[in-house]
Order: C-alpha cells, then sequence, then structure tokens
C-alpha cells in the first residue's frame, strides 16, 4: 500500500511567491507536475547539458528565447505528454 503524505512540499520560489505543493484538493491543474520536473531539470541540468551539445546559429540580436529554454520546453511537454509543439499553444496562456 502506498504512503500517503499530508504534508506542503515547497517547489521554491518565482518572485515574492512561493510555489508549493500539496494533496488537500481543491482547484486542480493537470500540469502541475511541470513544476517538480523544472526543479529536477535545475538541480540535474539536462536541459542545460542538451543545450551546450547543439550549435546556435541564430542571430543573438534577434533572440527571444534561449536554445535551453526551448529544449526545456519541448523535454517538459514529451514528459506531460504533449505530442506536438502545437500542444504548447493551449497552455500558453495559463498563468
Amino acid at each position: 500500500m502506498p504512503k500517503c503524505i499530508d504534508a506542503t512540499i515547497e517547489l521554491g520560489r518565482l518572485g515574492r511567491r512561493v510555489i508549493e505543493t500539496n494533496f488537500g484538493g481543491g482547484d486542480i491543474s493537470t500540469d502541475g507536475g511541470v513544476l517538480l520536473l523544472r526543479r529536477v531539470d535545475e538541480r540535474i541540468g539536462l536541459s542545460r547539458a542538451a543545450a551546450a551539445a547543439f550549435s546556435d546559429p541564430r542571430d543573438p540580436a534577434r533572440v527571444k528565447h534561449s536554445l535551453r529554454d526551448l529544449l526545456a520546453q519541448r523535454i517538459y511537454g514529451l514528459c506531460c505528454g504533449y505530442e506536438d509543439l502545437n500542444d504548447h499553444d493551449t497552455s500558453r496562456g495559463d498563468r
């Protein structure tokens, strides 16, 4: 039988806001696990290492999103079950 916890888990900060998770119910987001995924990625450096393995031929003056950010979006999307990049368009307005 799985061990269930009722503790709150802090996932970091976003500006002045503390991001935390618990299992109390209420308003639920299906993509809440991506915050944990981002935290793991920051710790192990997967998207950073992947970005370092590629060269970026884009003009730096015109770059809005870093190669690491683009790779992280793709990796996180695949982990969340998004098959295509157009799936990200649906959640881009989420706050």
